[in-house]
């Protein structure tokens, strides 16, 4: 059957038949012409395309030299994808292109950041394309800096590949342009836990400054205006009492970054676990706090041997330092990452108690091998004023 009409048809082939015409002298031009020629040819083609509200619609070649890639790039590659890359454009030529932004006069990259090294640092390849890389733009609605991050990560997620420290960099710096984590976890495809432990791993105290209020064995809370008080830089200005409370619970704390965690390296934020359904890291965590003995070896290991995770988070008086205590030890013990605590739920109310109180125990060892005063149990889970400064 015919797509189209005789008329439409005959109305098709004048109009190829005249454009025909109007780019035969284009052969004669320089290579620098030729691909400014096309580059505008395709803008005015795609201006009148029914898809001109997707990017791919058009695609330019730009000079390598004003192609330059971004700072924030979440994803790493390592040597033997990128040779595999390579390999891949250089026996299939370029099936993708890059995702850019214009940047006063050059580009830079959103998506493609190995592409566009691929065509700048092997020689064989730039030959081939003549030191051109093809190029989409990023929609002009897109390209603050905030959306450009996000556009990054998506298209980072949906290849599976992305650095977990590079990601957190990213999420802190789009809470400090005002992103709530909502926004975040819709913009970048994240479930709200997923925005929270990448948080974590941070270390920074602002960026949890949304978080809600949670009790029991949820590593979780919220910080509010009553913790701070407005300091000027001459602190011979405020009564001594007030200066020492310039925010809460961090003046003699001890801070690590997220690489000196035990618990980070051990797994603890992790989001699966191989061969596990979520079910069973869940009954994993339940048979740990009900095995005393494991428990408590576990907690032992825990406040010995993980001295930076302890310093940062059990220094902490403002955070469910018992909640903390068990899903380290559940990480250590049976390698359930605290995205599974869930299993807490799955213990009466008798198992619960014992639980805490086991791990009040431990938390006070460590607390006066410090040099430190024991704590209530009530101080333990801080109930009334948890925060998430970790």
């Amino acid at each position: 059957m015919d797509m189209f009409s005789s008329l439409e048809q005959e109305k098709i082939d004048s109009a190829l038949s005249e454009f025909v015409k109007l780019i035969t002298p284009i052969s004669l031009m320089s290579l620098d012409s030729k691909a400014h020629f096309i580059n505008e040819a395709r803008a005015r083609l795609h201006e009148i395309s029914p898809f001109n509200s997707e990017p791919v619609d058009f695609v330019r070649w730009v000079k390598n030299p004003l192609v330059h890639a971004n700072d924030y790039n979440p994803n790493s590659v390592a040597p033997p994808e990128m040779e595999l890359l390579r390999l891949s454009i250089s026996s299939d030529g370029y099936t993708q292109p890059i995702v850019a932004m214009p940047a006063d006069n050059t580009y830079e990259v959103i998506d493609g950041f190995h592409r566009h090294r691929v065509g700048k640092e092997c020689a064989d390849i730039q030959s081939r394309v003549h030191g051109y890389l093809p190029l989409v733009e990023i929609k002009s609605t897109r390209r603050e800096k905030s959306d450009r991050m996000a556009a990054t990560i998506r298209h980072n997620r949906a290849r599976g590949k992305h650095k977990v420290e590079a990601m957190s960099d990213i999420v802190i710096e789009l809470k400090r342009r005002n992103w709530v984590d909502e926004k975040i976890a819709k913009e970048l495809g994240m479930e709200p836990d997923e925005v929270l432990r990448l948080c974590q791993v941070s270390g920074l105290a602002e960026i949890f400054s949304d978080r809600d209020f949670s009790q029991a064995w949820e590593v979780e809370g919220h910080v509010t205006e009553h913790d701070f008080i407005e300091v000027t830089e001459d602190e011979e200005f405020y009564p001594e009492e007030l200066v020492s409370k310039k925010v809460v619970n961090t003046l003699e704390r001890v801070f690590h970054t997220y690489d000196k965690w035990e618990c980070y390296k051990a797994g603890f934020y992790n989001t699966t676990v191989k061969g596990k359904t979520k079910a069973e890291l869940h009954e994993e965590y339940r048979q740990l706090l009900t095995d005393e003995n494991e428990f408590r070896t576990a907690l032992a290991y825990v406040i010995t041997e993980w001295p930076n995770s302890c310093e940062h988070y059990l220094g902490n008086e403002a955070m469910n330092r018992i909640a903390w205590l068990g899903q380290a030890s559940a990480c250590f013990s049976r390698g359930v990452p605290s995205d599974f605590r869930g299993g807490w739920q799955l213990l009466t109310e008798e198992e619960q108690n014992k639980a805490n109180l086991i791990a009040l125990e431990y938390l006070n060892r460590w607390l006066v091998s410090q040099g430190k005063p024991e704590v209530t149990l009530e101080d333990g889970l801080a109930n009334g004023r948890q925060s998430e400064i970790y």
